[in-house]
């Protein structure tokens, strides 16, 4: 330990942040080893180059001047697309086959604005059987790998809060029946708050013995890929093209052979799914042009004349919402991550409250005002570094049905909706392949209906099923 520390103690002194070992004399060894590994899990170069232009001094942001709507693919092709799409889908469906797709799930979050203990991805998350939303996942790769024949590699990104947790979670669950050599776990790299007011570039301590820490954001699972080894996975697996996709989206395609067709087809380096949005300013990115790049404007950044603008046929102008579900190339990753001078996707920096002990006394102060700079990084900052990117439109019934807030009158991307959206989707897929199914005089679905990943992962797949003629109202139906 006192090598480790003499380390430390030279690290820290460079980049002006020694203090943080203040107390060490004052802790005992396992508090020792907590504060030093938090210490070498840093990268304080970067730490000490985003003080100089993020802390001390307040970046210039601004809204791209010339904004123009993003095209992207409808979800039904036109009839000069036709062609292409089923060419797309059978290039996707190769792909599968060959190995080449992994699957890529965000999910460093925990479940407490829903109520619950532990992290998001164990959150019971269907109509009927509440299914947490990893098993989802798993049995949804299980059935693709039926189908195609192929095995997709899951990597999961955690975080250090939720890490061991979710490992205990897929062990006590057998890994929902995948091949643990098939999944690889790592944690998001976590970043310091600065002190932005009392010691402005000081790391803040949020106690003797740890330091006031973040994550850098879902951007940071771009880096996260190529530091713990994943991408190196991939490359020696033969996986050329990621699909991304966030624990908290239950009805998410994990994998698209239709998506990874087109963005394949088209050399894209990275590409997105949109919904069209319900109104002007939901709270969805917005997929938009800036010089002739496609870019995400978030929504609270649209100036609202363009958010409400519509076209002739009285459609919003500025519709195609991200949903944060992409394809990336394996090579564009490792490119983002080797570029000189560093990680390639620019910091946000976010004025926050946040929590600390004064360096003098050891005292907990808890701020009344944004005391700190918390730095972070968006995923889709990648875009506008692409050659090439495409945007695929989707029906948000058939894949966008988040659960992001707890259950209340009025609360939207709950549970409740997004339950009710599964139902729908069910419902639609029966539908489809003849099934009557009792709606209510709204149009909804007079019933509760789940269709487990195992029997079917597209209408396609049911066809084969003895189904039931007719669902009645106030009936559960498991499939």
């Amino acid at each position: 330990m006192q090598d480790r520390l003499e380390k430390a103690q030279t690290t820290l002194k460079a980049v002006d942040q020694l203090h943080v070992l203040r107390f060490w004399d004052e802790l005992d060894e396992s508090q020792r080893e907590q504060l030093l590994a938090q210490v070498e899990s840093i990268d304080w170069e970067e730490v000490a180059r985003l003080v100089k232009t993020h802390v001390l001094v307040r970046p210039q942001t601004s809204t791209p001047e010339n904004l123009a709507p993003a095209p992207w693919y409808p979800i039904s092709p036109d009839k000069g697309q036709k062609d292409k799409y089923r060419k797309a889908r059978q290039h996707g469906e190769q792909l599968l086959r060959q190995g080449k797709v992994a699957a890529f799930t965000v999910a460093g979050g925990q479940g407490s604005r829903l109520g619950f203990d532990g992290p998001k991805g164990s959150y019971p998350a269907t109509p009927i059987r509440q299914v947490p939303l990893f098993c989802l996942l798993a049995q949804y790769i299980r059935k693709a790998e039926q189908k195609y024949e192929c095995t997709i590699p899951w990597y999961i990104m955690t975080s250090t809060e939720n890490d061991a947790a979710t490992h205990d979670f897929f062990d006590e669950h057998g890994y929902f029946g995948l091949q643990p050599t098939n999944v690889m776990m790592f944690s998001q790299a976590m970043l310091p708050a600065i002190d932005a007011s009392t010691n402005p570039g000081k790391v803040l301590l949020s106690a003797k013995d740890s330091m006031a820490l973040a994550p850098n954001g879902h951007g940071g699972s771009l880096k996260a890929l190529h530091t713990s080894g994943a991408i190196e996975d991939m490359k020696q697996r033969g996986v050329e093209q990621i699909s991304y996709t966030q624990i908290d989206n239950p009805t998410a395609k994990v994998v698209d052979p239709l998506f990874i067709g087109l963005h394949a087809q088209d050399n894209c380096e990275m590409s997105s799914k949109m919904v069209a949005k319900a109104y002007p300013k939901e709270k969805l990115g917005n997929f938009c042009l800036a010089d002739d790049k496609i870019t995400i404007i978030e929504y609270s950044n649209l100036p609202d004349e363009l958010a409400e603008q519509r076209d002739e046929n009285g459609e919003l102008r500025f519709q195609a919402g991200s949903i944060a579900i992409h394809m990336i190339q394996v090579d564009f990753v490792e490119q983002l991550n080797t570029r000189p001078g560093g990680f390639a996707l620019p910091f946000n920096r976010a004025d926050k409250k946040v929590a600390h002990i004064d360096l003098e006394s050891g005292e907990p102060i808890e701020p009344d005002t944004p005391n700190a700079v918390k730095m972070e990084t968006f995923v889709f900052d990648a875009l506008p570094l692409c050659e090439q990117s495409i945007i695929l439109q989707t029906d948000r019934i058939e894949e966008f049905a988040p659960i992001k807030n707890a259950d209340a009158p009025d609360a939207v991307d709950s549970p409740a909706t997004s339950k009710q959206l599964q139902t729908e989707r069910a419902a639609r897929w029966l539908e489809a392949n003849g099934v009557k199914i009792a709606r209510n005089d709204e149009g909804n679905v007079d019933a509760v209906i789940e269709i487990s990943p195992l029997t079917a992962i597209e209408p396609a797949d049911l066809k084969k099923l003895d189904l039931p003629q007719a669902i009645d109202s106030g009936t559960e139906v498991l499939l």
